[in-house]
């Protein structure tokens, strides 16, 4: 069993790659779109936006507004999965419409104005309708962004196209912590400092969007070979990935996989309480983090381009266990807690910008933004399901035992992963 390739035009090349051979390189030299590139810088402020709220809310939520850890996790579920319920459609109304640009400008600009809220949130409530406002305009955004992406880059070089996005978006998700750190350190409980920040550099991605990328590029457009797009329909999202097994697969596999994602938040909660470091650096867990994937974005999007997709991005889950089996060990310390930190950057440039690769081989170019939102779907649902149920585990377990139990059905579901994709004897190729 093994996912076979579609190229992007309808037709099948079944490469089947023997496991240890190497595909051929390719002949045409990488080059890097300009759309691409201000993709990655609207990315970046967004990010600094994001991330310096995201690395504060843990301990905005536990500490300085006393709730528990259920409802954190509810808020960080919410955080993971409230995007899902906009995914498919914004990808089907991009790929009708052929106007990606203005549904991502939808998202980004929701997102934007859901930061206002931050300033005004209180309590477990408000702060729920603010995320989930704010992940909406994400899950309106990120297929139809992707979908620029994929229609920008040459096709053999996928994962590295997205993965020089991705490395302009790991700028800012560092710096995004590193600001909220600085603000913490000159002033204590300078949350709202944090929120004003946020809004400013959300209305900055917003703005760089509306200016300076194109509205269609090659490849997004309302008709392919001029044949018109038709209604969505949840049937036709079943065609799709029936017709297309390869394709169904790796949704399952990305599913099961990403229901033992437990979120950053937790793996630093634990971290603190280890090693007892003092609040003003919890900021800089998340800084840690984006550099290394900042750091290894291109190259491991280039290792899946001419090694394999599928393998690195089952890698990058190996990556994740190994994180939580860190950072369940019994000692504490500084070195640990680097060890956790880059292992989880590797997994995030494993898998984020790997995932959108795959996908874009395995669909055709007409539903590519509708299957780039509904492979983001399963993962946000699986990903918020696991915040979820880790805060009723750490409340009834206890962190460590929590951590311990995921790890050991993660490896079990990285055998059925590996099992359903072929991940390790046959494998997606670039070519």
């Amino acid at each position: 069993m093994y996912i076979s390739v579609s190229d992007r035009r309808g037709g099948k090349k079944d490469e089947e790659v023997a496991a240890g051979a190497r595909t051929r390189r390719p002949e045409t030299r990488f080059k890097v779109s300009h759309t691409i590139v201000w993709l990655g810088v609207v990315s970046m402020f967004t990010d600094v936006s994001s991330e310096s709220v995201a690395a504060i809310l843990p301990l905005y939520v536990t500490g300085f507004l006393g709730l528990s850890t259920i409802a954190f996790g509810i808020i960080d579920g919410i955080n993971q999965g409230a995007s899902a319920v906009v995914r498919i459609g914004a990808g089907w109304v991009s790929d009708r419409t052929g106007q990606p640009k203005l549904v991502a400008a939808a998202g980004y600009g929701l997102s934007a104005v859901a930061r206002i809220g931050f300033l005004f949130a209180g309590g477990f409530w408000s702060i729920a309708g603010v995320v989930t406002g704010d992940r909406i305009g994400k899950g309106l955004r990120t297929a139809p962004r992707d979908a620029l992406i994929s229609a920008s880059a040459q096709p053999e070089y996928l994962a590295r196209s997205f993965g020089v996005h991705r490395m302009l978006d790991s700028i800012g998700a560092a710096a995004g912590p590193l600001l909220a750190f600085l603000v913490l350190v000159l002033i204590p409980n300078g949350f709202s400092t944090v929120f004003i920040i946020s809004l400013a550099f959300a209305v900055l991605g917003v703005a760089v969007l509306v200016l300076m990328v194109p509205g269609r590029v090659r490849g997004a457009t309302s008709e392919v070979g001029g044949v018109r797009r038709s209604p969505f329909r949840w049937s036709r999202l079943r065609w799709i990935t029936l017709k297309n097994q390869g394709l169904a697969r790796l949704l399952v596999t990305a599913g099961l996989l990403g229901f033992l994602t437990i979120g950053d938040g937790f793996i630093y909660l634990l971290l603190q309480n280890r090693g007892s470091f003092a609040v003003q650096w919890f900021p800089m867990l998340f800084v840690g983090t984006n550099v290394v994937y900042l750091l290894f974005a291109i190259p491991l999007g280039k290792l899946a381009d001419r090694w394999g997709r599928i393998p690195v991005f089952l890698c990058g889950h190996l990556a994740l266990l190994a994180c939580y089996i860190l950072a369940a060990l019994p000692f504490a310390g500084l070195g640990s807690t680097i060890g956790c930190l880059v292992l989880l950057g590797l997994f995030y440039a494993a898998t984020d910008g790997v995932l959108a690769a795959i996908v874009t081989q395995l669909s055709p170019v007409a539903s590519l933004a509708t299957a780039l939102g509904a492979a983001q779907t399963v993962v946000a649902l699986s990903r918020m399901a696991a915040a979820t149920a880790f805060g009723v585990l750490w409340f009834l377990l206890g962190p460590v035992t929590a951590v311990v139990w995921v790890a050991v059905v993660l490896a079990a579901a990285l055998g059925a992963g590996t099992f359903l994709t072929g991940g390790f004897r046959r494998w997606t190729a670039a070519r």
